[in-house]
């Protein structure tokens, strides 16, 4: 049964004024974070991040300093120094799927061999299925709207079924991050199947993860009701999955493992701190708002190849006219990049294939003109900034060409995310030493104490 609340629900009256006390007591004048230099978001005044941590597992790269002044680049993307676009084209030209062969170099710093590539799938395979009692348990019996909470609290729940789930020892904290990198999917499709059935009053399927499939493919069979999908459905959501597996240690989620890994606490907590992160729409839920937006724009012209009507509309929702009101253009801009985001460039070009597959090409078509217009409409009104494409601008166009429903794309990309978080959670553990700490200044002053009777 969907789960539901039995205690007596506090008055909106009572939260009003309690959100009324909260915001007069808690706001921070803004000059005061110039006062005192704060670096608000870990952020520079120049909007490049605050250097709190090294690390030798991810590198993003979109800009450089040229006599002290910040100058754009094309973006890069390695993976303990590997070129993403010679990760992809490496185990593309070898007819490969690369998401397990990415997960074994994050989380050992180098590429297997084909034989301990086959072991690594082989390891994989065994561990896919929940431990018994689990699915029933932990998911069916208290269901989510949101499969990322679902998500989280199945890794909790792991916790309890774990007979070493304390020991931070290197080869424990491996063989619980392998456990996790294979059973996300499975979580995470199960978690899926609970929402249809117990809030949206679909049938109930729940498929045993096969062997011998690859990530993709297992995901796919499990969320599917006749378990069916091509080879291009699987080779473009293992794209997707490599293109996703890490992005340094600065980005919200992953800086959020060595937060709370610095800690010295269980895995199952670190990585439920992240999954926590990665759910906020300003991180992991981008592409979801990037095909609102793109369905709200088709609602609103009548003609999907006029430059100059997209070019309205993309100006309107900058003057916060249009879709949200934020002012945003999803999927275009990014923290790091600058000029480009090796990531889009590699799925766009991919994403060509499965839209021929799918009869979709004039909606792809549709995509390049307004991310052409969307460039032109940001430079002009953002003073002359290049803004570079990122994935998320395409990732959520793939997964709706690939049939995937949108409540699934954040839990996709945290399945893909696992390996890079897992990474760096042992980073932290072998390299990091000291529990992460930064400083707040009080800018509260001295109150004296009020007896009751007299406030």
């Amino acid at each position: 049964m969907r789960p539901f609340i039995a205690n007596a629900k506090i008055e909106d009256k009572i939260l009003s004024d309690y959100a009324h006390k909260v915001t007069h007591n808690n706001t921070i004048d803004s000059s005061l974070f110039t006062k005192y230099n704060v670096k608000r978001g870990l952020r520079n005044a120049d909007g490049t991040g605050v250097l709190v941590g090294l690390t030798t597992v991810g590198e993003v790269h979109g800009y450089v300093f040229d006599e002290n002044e910040k100058r754009a680049v094309e973006g890069r993307l390695r993976y303990h120094g590997i070129e993403i676009e010679d990760l992809v084209e490496g185990f593309q030209k070898e007819k490969r799927f690369g998401f397990h062969e990415t997960a074994y170099l994050l989380l050992f710093g180098e590429l297997p061999t084909l034989s301990e590539l086959q072991a690594f799938d082989d390891l994989l395979d065994s561990q896919r299925d929940l431990p018994e009692g689990f699915t029933e348990n932990m998911i069916l019996k208290a269901p989510s709207p949101d499969v990322m909470n679902k998500l989280a609290r199945a890794v909790l729940a792991s916790y309890s079924y774990d007979e070493n789930p304390d020991d931070i020892s290197l080869t424990n904290m491996l063989r619980q991050c392998i456990e996790l990198i294979a059973r996300f999917p499975t979580m995470a499709a199960y978690g899926y199947q609970a929402k249809r059935h117990y809030y949206d009053n679909n049938s109930l399927y729940i498929h045993r993860p096969a062997t011998g499939k690859n990530t993709a493919g297992n995901f796919l069979q499990m969320i599917r009701p006749d378990m069916s999908y091509t080879p291009l459905e699987a080779e473009l959501l293992d794209l997707a999955l490599v293109l996703h597996a890490e992005h340094g240690g600065g980005n919200n989620s992953t800086f959020a493992v060595h937060v709370v890994s610095s800690s010295d606490t269980d895995t199952y907590s670190a990585i439920a701190s992240a999954l926590g992160s990665l759910k906020g729409p300003k991180h992991g839920g981008a592409n979801v708002k990037v095909v609102q937006m793109m369905n709200d724009m088709k609602s609103n012209l009548s003609d999907y190849s006029n430059e100059k009507a997209i070019e309205d509309y993309l100006a309107g929702l900058v003057r916060k006219e249009q879709f949200d009101k934020k002012g945003l253009i999803y999927g275009m801009g990014h923290a790091v990049y600058t000029v480009s985001d090796p990531r889009a460039i590699i799925l766009r070009e991919k994403a060509m294939e499965l839209a021929k597959e799918k009869g979709r090409t004039e909606e792809f078509e549709f995509y390049k003109l307004v991310e052409k217009c969307a460039h032109h409409i940001l430079c002009d009104m953002k003073s002359g900034k290049q803004i570079a494409t990122n994935v998320d601008f395409y990732s959520g166009l793939v997964y709706d060409m690939l049939n995937i429903p949108p409540e699934l794309y954040t839990p996709i990309f945290a399945i893909s995310r696992m390996a890079g978080w897992a990474a760096h959670r042992i980073e932290e553990n072998v390299s990091g030493g000291r529990i992460i700490r930064p400083a707040y200044k009080s800018v509260s002053g001295v109150l004296p104490y009020i007896p009751g009777h007299e406030r």
